[in-house]
């Protein structure tokens, strides 16, 4: 489908975000240096891939079964030792090793594989998840748009202007949280993918991209208000 080749900004607001350089995020000036700590990282436990990958059932819409063995096994879902500073129920995101930690515990976190921000938009900072939608409606930016008129034939009416409904095909996959930071929609997410096998690359313009049956794992352990760290370089 055209529309997830050309995924290379995610807002879904029709304008261009509030940042769109390493820093700008909220009212960061600079990018937050890492903070996992020297031990973070070790496997401490694997679940049974051939079940938290399979079908996902009791969705409006399916989730077919992912074939983990395409993605490096690093970027599958695990237990791993954790000892940043992070209180329990925040979100850590390191691009340069395109993972998503779930701080657990203390000394624990659940670690996500994710697709990042290609060379030129990758981004860092702090953020907090004030909106969460399941099967997210999708409504591509101007800029977007002009880079690829060619999604414009798949875009149909959606409350939020021309886009794609929430579904199987959208590009935002099966669930998307919304970062905010001063009080203001960033115009970034962390969501799902039409395109698993892309997971552990650098592929979007900023937004941070699971898998769907990993998305649909973090979505309900993640409150409002929940502390997003992107982590810079």
């Amino acid at each position: 489908m055209a529309m997830a080749s050309a995924l290379t900004g995610c807002s879904d607001l029709g304008f261009q975000p509030e940042f769109s350089r390493p820093g700008m995020m909220g009212q960061r000036a600079a990018p937050r240096q890492a903070s996992l700590g020297r031990n973070s990282g070790r496997t401490l436990e694997r679940p049974d891939y051939d079940k938290v990958y399979g079908d996902y059932h009791g969705e409006r819409f399916p989730i077919g079964a992912f074939d983990y063995r395409q993605v490096d096994q690093r970027f599958l879902r695990q237990m791993v030792q954790y000892s940043g500073p992070e209180k329990p129920g925040t979100i850590v995101v390191d691009p340069p090793s395109r993972h998503l930690y779930f701080v657990e515990v203390p000394g624990r976190a659940t670690r996500y594989g994710v697709g990042v921000g290609r060379e030129g938009f990758a981004w860092s900072g702090d953020a907090q998840i004030n909106m969460k939608r399941d099967w997210p409606d999708w409504v591509p930016p101007a800029e977007m748009v002009a880079r690829s008129p060619e999604i414009v034939a798949e875009l149909q009416e959606t409350p939020r202007g021309r886009g794609v409904l929430g579904g199987p095909h959208n590009p935002l996959g099966a669930r998307a949280m919304y970062l905010f930071g001063g009080g203001r929609d960033l115009g970034y997410r962390i969501h799902g993918t039409t395109e698993p096998e892309t997971i552990g690359t650098n592929v979007s313009s900023g937004c941070i991209r699971m898998v769907n049956q990993d998305i649909a794992h973090l979505y309900p352990r993640t409150a409002i208000g929940t502390e997003v760290m992107v982590l810079g370089a």
